[in-house]
């Protein structure tokens, strides 16, 4: 009798196992406990014993169940808030770096043209103090202006580099080329800056301007707008919409197993990877664009805080203003000579001062602003920042992976649910990630591309377009110009290549645009100064020295001292041909 007892024991044991596991459970405590923890519903929606509903559309079953239509519905809304959250549980830290250092970057940018703003008005102050305190308000313009660009809500720099020359320029004529004058009209002031680039009082300078501040300047503008996007492409994908289908999958993943009273077992890895890539097939697309994306941040952090980078280039401000300004001294007779002809003799009244030589050299400037630690401090940052990013290369790969590694099994489990039952092992294939490798998954139905998810895609390649885009017209100048040995302190890098816009060796024709680029609009002034332009757009200007009566380039109508390389080969052609001929 006690033998029998004690063989009855691990079979009542057994029994009651096999009816928990196997949907004969006479109580549906354990689904009304997870109902509840999980916060899906009301427990009233959940049936105290297993039952039979002929309305369900999931998870049906021949046997009694614990769920309901009711339930299913639940289930359905209460999926696809639990994946959202693990996709944005996933994406926080991600997002969160990106906007801090965009911040980050943005503040230090805004301390850089504080200083720069400073530094510039400093060499005023120092060399040129009787245009000084006209001149901040013009260098604030500038400053202003190149804020503004980088924000993207102001004109190209090239535009702003020459507006600020042009209003530049009647300082440094009534103050320093005729330093004589006390007040002039408005009008008088206001003919001085149109025509400023035609006579070219400051020679190469303001492209050479333009040019040092294009690149790095550019890189900061398209970092920050690639920042901005890559935190609105996370928001945007962390709220991806799930199709019925998929809906329907996640609910016979997750919850079908509880209409069972199993409310502790795991879904089968490989079942979770095809359900999963099915759900997210189209956001696994947008990989190789993120991929990209990652490594334009790489190239404009480095271009920015790079040796020829946003602070290098600001701070050249101040020295290639006043190397400009220097030279327009320095030619100040041919300038009056030409202003004189274009505007006319100025309404003036004396200054009782003594007067400055016409042509003089400025008192020696520092050039060493103070040290802009805050901006120094982001080359540790933008190194930890691409550290940290470039983990998250393959985030939209293996974001399928990722969420189902919440749904692994001990290692030591030896079953798992495959959507129908509890079994050893999922024996279905498992498909691979992208819209493209859905035609084959067993478990989800993908229908097509998500029109949410092309909108991510042109944002990614909108930044990879800016990145990789035509170099400027002041950066092609600029490398035409290096190393030709026309321009005014100029220096090869010996660095060039297809992205800062260089050409062959044997292309000269862009080395001859040193000073003919100006937006259409100032081409219009041409019409004005008919006789005056053609011949002073691109002009050098002579030495103090020499007479403007004897020099080629100051008179109107003078032809150029060279001929281009086109023009000798059809030159040569012909005379080839005349000899033939004879």
């Amino acid at each position: 009798m006690e033998g029998s007892f004690k063989c009855a024991v691990p079979l009542v044991l057994f029994c009651g196992w096999f009816s928990g596991v196997h949907l004969k459970s006479p109580s549906c405590h354990e689904v009304r406990t997870a109902f509840q923890l999980r916060q899906i519903g009301p427990l009233k929606l959940v049936p105290d014993t297993p039952g039979r509903d002929g309305d369900l559309q999931i998870c049906m079953h021949n046997e009694p169940t614990c769920c309901t239509k009711r339930m299913e519905e639940r289930y359905q809304v209460v999926v696809r808030r639990e994946v959202l959250q693990s996709i944005q549980f996933l994406s926080f830290e991600l997002k969160y770096r990106i906007e801090k250092n965009g911040g980050a970057f943005q503040e230090a940018f805004k301390l850089l043209i504080h200083i720069a703003t400073n530094h510039t008005n400093s060499m005023f102050k120092t060399g040129y103090r009787t245009m000084a305190k006209e001149a901040s308000e013009v260098v604030k313009g500038l400053f202003t202006d190149i804020s503004l660009y980088v924000l993207d809500l102001g004109a190209s720099i090239e535009d702003v580099v020459l507006s600020f020359f042009d209003s530049l320029f009647p300082l440094v004529y009534n103050r320093l080329i005729h330093p004589g004058l006390s007040e002039v009209s408005v009008d008088y002031s206001e003919c001085l800056r149109l025509t400023r680039q035609d006579i070219n009082p400051f020679g190469s300078y303001p492209m050479k301007m333009a040019a040092e501040l294009s690149r790095p300047l550019q890189a900061m503008k398209t970092l920050l707008q690639a920042l901005n996007i890559g935190s609105e492409v996370i928001n945007m994908t962390e709220n991806v919409a799930f199709t019925r289908e998929c809906t329907r999958a996640l609910v016979k993943m997750e919850y079908c197993s509880h209409c069972h009273g199993l409310t502790l077992i795991k879904p089968c890895v490989a079942y979770c990877l095809n359900v999963m890539r099915g759900c997210l097939a189209n956001i696994a697309d947008i990989d190789p664009h993120w991929r990209d994306y990652i490594s334009n941040l790489d190239e404009l952090t480095s271009v920015i805080m790079g040796s020829r980078g946003v602070e290098q280039a600001l701070l050249r401000v101040a020295p290639l203003v006043n190397e400009a300004i220097l030279h327009a001294q320095l030619n100040g007779p041919e300038i009056s000579t030409t202003v004189s002809k274009v505007c006319g003799q100025p309404q003036e009244r004396p200054i009782a001062t003594v007067l400055v030589s016409t042509v003089r050299t400025p008192a020696t400037v520092n050039f060493k602003p103070q040290a802009v630690t805050q901006f120094a401090n982001l080359t540790q940052r933008r190194r930890d920042f691409m550290n940290y990013i470039r983990r998250y290369r393959t985030f939209y790969a293996s974001l399928a992976e990722q969420i189902c590694e919440g749904e692994l099994l001990p290692q030591d489990s030896s079953t798992c649910w495959s959507g129908k039952d509890v079994v050893e092992s999922y024996t279905n294939r498992v498909v691979g990630n992208g819209l493209k490798e859905q035609v084959n998954n067993p478990e989800v139905k993908v229908r097509g591309p998500d029109p949410m998810v092309k909108q991510v895609i042109d944002k990614l390649l909108y930044i990879n377009k800016m990145q990789h885009g035509k170099a400027t017209k002041a950066a092609q100048w600029s490398l035409s110009e290096v190393g030709s040995g026309e321009g005014e302190d100029t220096e090869s890098s010996g660095e060039c290549d297809d992205e800062d816009g260089c050409t062959g060796s044997g292309s000269g024709a862009p080395g001859r645009q040193k000073n003919t680029y100006a937006p259409e609009d100032r081409w219009a002034k041409n019409k004005i100064f008919p006789a005056v332009a053609p011949t002073l757009r691109g002009a050098k200007m002579t030495s103090p020295s020499s007479s403007p009566s004897t020099t080629a380039h100051s008179k109107p109508g003078a032809a150029p001292n060279h001929c281009s390389p086109l023009s000798i080969a059809i030159i040569t052609t012909l005379g080839l041909l005349c000899h033939w001929l004879l």
